[in-house]
């Protein structure tokens, strides 16, 4: 299993990015899928999850702001971000998880991260 995420940078407060999240090896539309983050100094945080079935989750600080998709075609998963504020400055992380695990917080498999940037 491979999970490749991309589309980090640099932006500026109140700009938008959007990152994808390609994964190999897995029966893509059965498993949960999340994006998480971690901040300098600060615990990783779940961002927000797509269930195979539709359902979502979004952090209260991201609600509004954030949108995920998910293309079950191309295996892929997406995070639209606008607005963003200088505090959603992070590494970014796509995670899969069958969705039983993904239920109690436990993810599997992850992507190797991409550093987003927001200047004030």
């Amino acid at each position: 299993v491979q999970l490749q995420a991309s589309g980090g940078g640099l932006v500026q407060a109140g700009g938008h990015l959007r990152l994808s999240c390609a994964t190999s090896g897995l029966t893509f539309g059965s498993y949960t899928m999340g994006w998480f983050r971690q901040a300098p100094g600060k615990e990783r945080e779940r961002v927000t999850s797509s269930s195979g079935g539709g359902a979502t989750y979004y952090a209260d600080s991201v609600k509004g702001r954030f949108t995920v998709s998910r293309d079950n075609a191309k295996n892929t998963m997406y995070l639209q971000m606008n607005s963003l504020k200088p505090e959603d400055t992070a590494v970014y992380y796509c995670a899969a998880s069958n969705p039983f695990r993904a239920a109690l917080g436990a993810y599997d498999y992850w992507g190797q991260g991409t550093l987003v940037t927001v200047s004030s």
